[in-house]
């Protein structure tokens, strides 16, 4: 057995045993081994795939659904490093106004949202016509019109700006927002089209990983040096000043399913790792991964946050759960990856909540949500009222 799974199996363990504790009644209900890939079944006519094992018992009644409240609670208290379930979510922005998602980041922000998420795409993907809102100037208008929740990118590419420009765009968009609250959401990029049609460098992925990394350290001693000096293959400063700085250092998110070098930086800079939606199905043995570059570079694995990429379907019975999943089914996909039931959390508010203790078990604490519709705000609602409260002490 590696360290990494003995490590998880302790953690899982752990996690069991407050569980029991909760009263015999939740003990009957196990935590499985993991998010595993689901086995396809036809649903109403037009609809696509299946519910995740993950998600599979849909919990029916109002005992139940105390029960699994409470083992929700117990079991992040359970855990190696006790770290509180945070929820995030995605701005409207492609093919949307700024009313629309300046409409929707205030009532995110007041319904108790921890973070408010946009991409950092030129194109609306998968679709180059398709408009889609710049995401740093997007942020900084948002920050203006919100309270308390962080902002995030997932992600910014290597070569869409010099790491100098991002530094000083981030450092700005603290000041508008106050301490603590943004976000820098990296990763390698991976649509060709955008980069090359708009005379962006692309190259092999081992080399945007590499200017990632660059990016990265280059970031840090902005924010931290008087005089930043850096020398890289792709990315270099001498002497270079950015003020202000930040109020407090931004927590840096690494995103993306690559085992070695990706989860390697990872590892070694990140205070955030986000698993893609397409990876969704494999999160424990993506789990493993990181814990074993985190040993690999010395640090502790219980460090790094563990956030999960995720669409969510909700509904306030399963009829209606249904027919949106069907919905749903015929348009996302693409960069989400295959079915939606397939790397999705959807359901009722009980079966939503038993789908995210699935996923807090394997040691996933964050969650960046997409929830399905046009108007994301009522299902929104729906999930900070029915769900949110489950995870909150």
């Amino acid at each position: 057995m590696s360290s990494a799974q003995a490590h998880l199996q302790a953690r899982a363990a752990a996690n069991e045993a407050g569980r029991v504790a909760a009263g015999s009644r939740c003990a009957a209900t196990r935590v499985p081994e993991a998010v595993e890939t689901p086995e396809p079944v036809r649903r109403a006519k037009g609809a696509v795939a299946s519910a995740t094992p993950a998600c599979a018992s849909a919990v029916k009644d109002e005992s139940r659904r105390a029960c699994a409240r409470r083992r929700g609670l117990r079991r992040i208290g359970a855990m190696t490093t006790p770290r509180p379930v945070r929820f995030g979510v995605t701005l409207p922005q492609i093919k949307r106004t700024w009313t629309e998602a300046r409409d929707a980041a205030i009532e995110f922000d007041r319904l108790g949202f921890d973070h408010l998420w946009v991409c950092d795409h030129m194109y609306g993907v998968p679709v180059p016509t398709l408009p889609i809102l710049e995401a740093w100037t997007q942020l900084a208008a948002v920050a203006a019109v919100t309270e308390r929740a962080g902002l995030g990118t997932l992600v910014t590419p290597p070569f869409f700006r010099n790491p100098a420009l991002l530094a000083k765009q981030v450092a700005t968009l603290d000041q508008i927002a106050g301490p603590g609250r943004a976000i820098v959401g990296l990763g390698a990029g991976w649509f060709e089209a955008e980069f090359k049609d708009n005379g962006c460098a692309f190259p092999p992925l081992r080399e945007r990983l590499r200017a990632l990394e660059e990016t990265v350290l280059i970031l840090k001693k902005l924010w931290t040096e008087e005089k930043a000096n850096f020398e890289g293959k792709h990315f270099s400063v001498h002497g270079a000043v950015s003020e202000p700085k930040p109020s407090v250092r931004p927590q840096i998110l690494v995103g993306g399913g690559g085992e070695k070098v990706l989860m390697g930086i990872a590892a070694r800079h990140a205070d955030i790792w986000n698993n893609m939606g397409v990876f969704q199905a494999q999160l424990r043995a993506k789990i493993e991964a990181l814990q074993r570059r985190c040993n690999d570079v010395g640090r502790d694995f219980d460090s790094i946050e563990v956030s999960q990429q995720c669409v969510v379907v909700i509904a306030e019975d399963e009829a209606g759960a249904d027919a949106a999943l069907a919905r749903a089914g015929k348009i996302y996909g693409g960069h989400m990856g295959g079915a939606l039931a397939e790397h999705g959390i959807w359901g009722t508010p009980a079966r939503v909540i038993d789908c995210i203790e699935r996923h807090v078990a394997l040691g996933c604490t964050t969650f960046v949500i997409e929830f399905f519709g046009r108007d994301t705000r009522p299902p929104a609602r729906l999930f900070a009222e029915k769900v949110i409260p489950a995870f909150r002490g």
